[in-house]
Parts: structure tokens; C-alpha cells; sequence
């Protein structure tokens, strides 16, 4: 389907990703008259950061991601990001069984699967810090479902190939949680596309945006298959294009996107390809990230389905690549600095020359270096049994900051106009395991195609019954959601 001259849209929707395909139906359930218009450059909807080889399908609630509860200088363990994400995850898992009830998602075994999370540190300082951190969580009810050992037996239950071949003198500690979730999120981003109601243009490219006299904004898109552009006018933009939204956010001209860069991550995962290790296996297993890497290169043993078909990873590993998508061109970076992010990215440079240094290093690894890395994890891993694989591109935001120049982010930021009339996402983790949560926002600080309409936050809560509250505090209602959620979602 190719786009005509002169199209007119209520909504366009830059990228065909989870965090596009959320907005959209989010809209839709809201004010079912809105004419939608999604547009991606590729071939196929969720081939980026939503697609499942490209990102680590944790349903991210800090259960086991071990960056979500810092350490502090007396030994004991902050909590409060690790509660603000589960809760943020406890919206998704609302939303997901809002729309299987309704039947728009069909069998949520296709997008989400239970898959318990585990943490697993070795040394005595890390196992330290795992006993505080589960003493802290599990008085919570957000985690009292945590499980704590130092026996290697019980680990060894858990998690086989943790302990094959291990030493027995050796100081581990793991945490557990059952009720952790596998979640395919470029599936979920197709499932939600499907049942849109709204128009979905492939190959087709966004090259630029303006604003008109009117309010309302011009799309040049060029269609790629056909060679020709047109333009869009919509009284709405969301430029959710994964690391792309940079240059968009910076072409569109944004005041409060004054300053942003971005800061380009690869990575890699080993793929078991050994169906006897892969079988033996059966959990999210996350350690402790190396110093200086990114909170994405945070090395975990991952039971994984996709497709349908049970895979194992072990990493990611980090790398390099001026590219700000997997599909994108090595010129990204290069185009993306401007006068006004130049000092800032010069800054942030200087202040983190520990992860310069880390990536570095990762790119320069050999196969020996990354099978010594797994088995870490899993003393027993042979070379033969694993390939790799190059997972997805991310680019992480870095922004201006009075005091120190610039500062390197690794969260997600929406960037807005007052009026509401356009929005952009930048960053990464944990990203598409909030994605429900960001757009909820995103509607609280008001879009302008929802303005007038006196329902929205009736209807928000029917659909997301935990939207603004604080499950923390109401574990009736935390306790009814997630029951409702089992059950539709088949978690039990």
C-alpha cells in the first residue's frame, strides 16, 4: 500500500515498533474515530529493537536485573527503581490482559510465556550484596515471592548448568522468582499492528518534518519501493523510530530537544545451538555487569521462545557502530552532531572514558574471550555448541546539563512540545517492557487529538487499573490485578 498526495491523518506514527504499536492501540481504545497512519522504513513491522533476536524479551520488574537496586557506601541496597519499574511492568501485564479479554491479542502464549528469574553472583563482596538486596526486596510486596540461597545444591536445582563442573569451594548466591516472564515483543508489536484499525505504510521512509502555519505538521515520506515522496499532514507525531527519533527529533526542530545527542551501543549474543543444553535449562539468569559497561550488556544465561521454538543466549556482549539502527547507515553519528549537542557530546566523552574503554575491549574480543565469559556462568560450555548472533542497535541519550556540560543517560526520555502536538522517544532500557507505562504518561501530559474529550482518564483506568496508583501500597488491588492477569494471560 503506497501513500497518495495530499494524505491527511489525525496521527502519524513514525516506526513500526512496540512502542508505536502501543501509542496506536492505546488511541484507538480511547477515541475509536482517529484516523492512524503508521510508517516504517523497513520491510516489516517490529524489525529493530522490538524484533525478539534484538533485545533481551525479559519482561523487565526487577526481579532479577541487579543495575535496578544500587548498592550504597554502607553496604546496604536502594530499591525504590527497582519498585517504580515492577510497577511500570505490573501496567504492561494490565493492558496485555485488558486487550486478550477484549479478544484483539489472540493466544497470549504466542507473545508471553512464565519463565523464572534468577540472579546469580560468586565472591564474597557480590554475595553480600545479594543477601542485602533480597532481605530488602522480599519484605515487599512487590517481591515477597523471592527466593535467597548460598547451597549449591539448591542452585544446582534451579539451574543446572550453573553448577556442572563448578568448584566446590567456591562462594555463590542466588536469588529466584517464579513468576518472571519471556515476552516476544516483536509478536506482541505484530499482534497489536494486526488488530490496529489504523493504516500501516512499509518501506516507507520519513525524511523530514515541518511545522505549518496551522498547528499541524508536515511528513515528507518517501516511498521506497516506488522512488517517490509525498507529504502527510497530521495534527499529531510520534516519532517512536528507535534510535532514529534522534535525527527526526533534531530535524523537526524541537526547543526542548536543544542539545540532545546520542551515544551509539551494539551488541552480540552466543546462540546454543546444542538442543540437549538447550533443554537443560529452563530461567532468566542475570549477573553482575562489568565495570564501565552499559546497563544493556548486562551478561545473563536467558531461556528464550521465540517463535514458538525454545532458544539459550548467554550475554549480550557490547560493541561499537556509528549506526544508530541495526539497518541504519555508519553516517548516523556523524550527522547527528550539531553546534548546539557539540559541547556536550565532547563533555560526556571526557567523563566516560571507564566505558569507552569497556567497549573497547568488547569489540576486540576473540571467541576464545567470549566462551571464557560463559563460562563464568557455565563452566561446562563448549565452543561447538554455540554461535553468534548480532543482536540489536541502541543508542543511548546524552543530554545537556548546566553543571557538567553533558550527561550520558541510560533510561528512556520522552521528548514533547507544550501543545502536545508532537513527541519523541529517546533511549533504551528497560524500554519495551515499559512501553505501556511511557505512552500512559505521555497521555497524561496531553496529546492534542485527546483534548476536550472529559473520559480519558475513566477509560484509562478501566483499561489499566493501576494507572497512577501505587501497587506498593494497595496489595488488594495488587493482588487482584495480578490473579486477573494470570488467568488471561495464562501465567498461572
Amino acid at each position: 500500500m503506497g501513500i497518495g498526495p495530499g494524505e491527511e491523518f489525525d496521527v502519524v506514527l513514525i516506526g513500526a515498533g512496540i512502542m508505536s504499536a502501543t501509542l496506536g492501540t492505546l488511541l484507538k481504545q480511547l477515541a475509536p474515530e482517529l484516523s492512524i497512519a503508521v510508517f516504517e522504513s523497513r520491510d516489516r513491522v517490529a524489525s529493530e529493537s522490538s524484533e525478539a533476536w534484538n533485545n533481551a524479551g525479559t519482561g523487565h520488574a526487577a526481579l532479577c536485573e541487579l543495575n535496578y537496586t544500587p548498592e550504597k557506601a554502607d553496604g546496604s541496597v536502594t530499591i525504590e527503581k527497582a519498585i517504580k519499574i515492577n510497577e511500570q511492568f505490573q501496567e504492561s501485564l494490565a493492558f496485555w490482559t485488558y486487550l486478550v479479554e477484549q479478544g484483539r491479542l489472540g493466544a497470549p502464549e504466542e507473545f508471553i510465556r512464565r519463565v523464572p528469574h534468577m540472579s546469580f553472583v560468586w565472591g564474597e563482596k557480590n554475595a553480600a550484596f545479594l543477601r542485602a538486596r533480597y532481605e530488602a526486596m522480599s519484605r515487599n510486596p512487590l517481591f515477597r515471592q523471592m527466593q535467597f540461597t548460598q547451597d549449591a545444591r539448591q542452585i544446582g536445582e534451579w539451574a543446572p548448568l550453573l553448577m556442572d563442573g563448578r568448584s566446590s569451594g567456591e562462594m555463590l548466591a542466588a536469588t529466584k522468582v517464579d513468576r518472571g516472564t519471556d515476552v516476544n515483543f516483536g509478536s506482541l508489536t505484530r499482534k497489536l499492528l494486526d488488530g490496529f484499525n489504523g493504516s500501516v505504510y512499509l518501506e516507507h521512509r520519513v525524511l523530514k518534518l515541518e511545522r505549518e502555519s496551522d498547528g499541524r505538521w508536515c511528513s515528507t515520506v518517501m516511498d521506497e519501493r516506488a522512488g517517490v515522496s509525498a507529504q502527510v499532514r497530521s495534527r499529531f507525531v510520534f516519532i517512536g523510530s528507535g534510535g532514529a527519533a534522534l535525527l527526526l527529533l533534531q530535524n523537526a526542530k524541537l526547543k526542548a530537544g536543544a542539545g540532545y545527542g546520542g551515544f551509539p551501543v551494539s551488541g552480540q549474543w552466543l546462540r546454543c545451538v546444542n538442543p540437549q543444553v538447550i533443554e537443560r535449562h529452563g530461567a532468566k539468569v542475570y549477573g553482575k555487569a562489568s565495570v564501565g559497561a552499559p546497563p544493556m550488556s548486562v551478561p545473563h544465561l536467558d531461556t528464550r521462545m521465540i517463535d514458538g521454538k525454545r532458544e539459550l543466549l548467554f550475554g549480550p556482549f557490547a560493541g561499537f557502530s556509528t549506526k544508530f539502527l541495526k539497518s541504519g547507515s555508519y553516517l548516523d553519528l556523524v550527522k547527528s552532531v550539531q553546534a548546539d549537542n557539540l559541547y556536550p557530546l565532547i563533555k560526556v566523552g571526557i567523563d566516560n572514558v571507564p566505558l569507552t574503554k569497556y567497549l573497547i575491549g568488547e569489540v576486540m574480543q576473540s571467541p576464545e574471550d567470549r566462551l571464557k565469559s560463559l563460562q563464568t556462568f557455565m563452566p561446562t560450555a563448549r565452543m561447538e555448541d554455540w554461535k553468534l548472533e548480532i543482536a540489536g542497535q541502541r543508542v543511548q541519550i546524552i543530554k545537556p546539563n548546566h553543571e557538567k556540560g553533558g550527561v550520558l543517560e541510560f533510561g528512556t526520555e520522552v521528548i514533547r512540545e507544550p501543545d502536545g502536538s508532537i513527541a519523541a522517544l529517546l533511549g533504551a532500557s528497560p524500554g519495551a517492557s515499559t512501553a505501556v507505562s511511557i505512552m500512559l504518561g505521555m497521555i497524561a501530559k496531553g496529546i492534542n487529538v485527546l483534548q476536550g474529550r472529559k473520559d480519558v482518564a475513566e477509560m484509562l483506568r478501566a483499561i489499566v487499573p493501576s494507572a497512577g496508583r501505587k501497587l506498593v501500597e494497595e496489595t488488594a488491588l495488587l493482588e487482584e490485578i495480578t490473579a486477573r492477569s494470570n488467568a488471561a494471560l495464562k501465567l498461572g
